[in-house]
């Protein structure tokens, strides 16, 4: 049996009920936020996530497929938003972070992949003094419970995300752009690899078209989409304000003359 781990997790293991496990902080996030410029976001999570980061689609394999990712950092292993170990307040924390160091992942046996998913943990997290989720029965604690919706659910609303993404590439509506500014100190700042929907293609989709995406859900997430892009200023000016540019040297006096 081969377990695929996701984008950030190193070794994980399926949950055992008898196994403790090192819980997290309140408010302390996994090492692997702090060098990633893009978090995975999934179907539920598009309003919520467009007020505060840019939304954008993602492909790994040239265009083939495609994931949503709320933009955090404006160069290749950099988040803004996770620093000292945790996520800054009073911004919205990516369900992809929130439900470390538990995964539902992908399972393959004799070269097939299953089509359920199993619940693992992230092998470091496991510890003999580490929190009981499941009490002496192996009937489920509170806790557990909590955090077993909140992985249900993430896993079916990414199979949403999916669809979604399949979608808009179906009827080609993506188009790859790049971000181009300028820092404040005169850096220039060049983000590629990233699409966005083409507005004006709306325009050209059959009634069909137009009526699937609202049924699915869809056009809400466009426009979401589409009006997060705004954010990129948000980003320039926190990365500004982050990294000023140095004070201009103080001019040398002049020298006095000699009589």
């Amino acid at each position: 049996m081969q377990i695929t781990p996701p984008f950030g997790y190193r070794e994980i293991v399926p949950l055992q009920k008898t196994q403790g496990v090192k819980l997290p902080a309140p408010g302390k996030v996994p090492e692997f936020c702090a060098s990633t410029n893009a978090m995975p976001i999934s179907y539920s999570e598009f309003r919520v996530a467009g007020h505060d980061y840019p939304l954008v689609f993602a492909s790994g394999d040239s265009g083939q497929t495609f994931a949503a990712v709320a933009v955090v950092g404006l160069a290749n292993g950099e988040n803004l938003f996770a620093r000292d170990g945790s996520w800054v307040s009073d911004m919205y924390v990516p369900a992809y972070v929130r439900r470390y160091p538990f995964c539902m992942a992908r399972v393959t046996l004799e070269k097939k992949e299953q089509t359920n998913r199993l619940i693992c943990v992230e092998k470091d997290y496991i510890a003999e003094k580490g929190e009981m989720l499941f009490d002496a029965k192996g009937e489920p604690l509170e806790k557990w419970q909590n955090i077993e919706k909140l992985l249900r659910e993430y896993e079916a609303d990414l199979e949403r995300t999916r669809e979604m993404c399949a979608v808009l590439a179906d009827y080609a509506l993506f188009e790859p752009f790049t971000l181009q500014a300028t820092e404040s100190n005169g850096v220039p700042v060049n983000l590629s690899g990233m699409y966005r929907v083409k507005e004006e293609k709306l325009e050209h989709l059959n009634a069909a078209q137009h009526k699937n995406l609202f049924k699915k859900g869809i056009t809400g997430r466009i426009y979401a989409h589409l009006l997060s892009l705004d954010n990129f200023g948000r980003l320039i000016a926190l990365r500004n304000k982050l990294n000023p540019p140095a004070p201009a040297p103080a001019p040398k006096a002049a020298a006095g003359k000699k009589g």
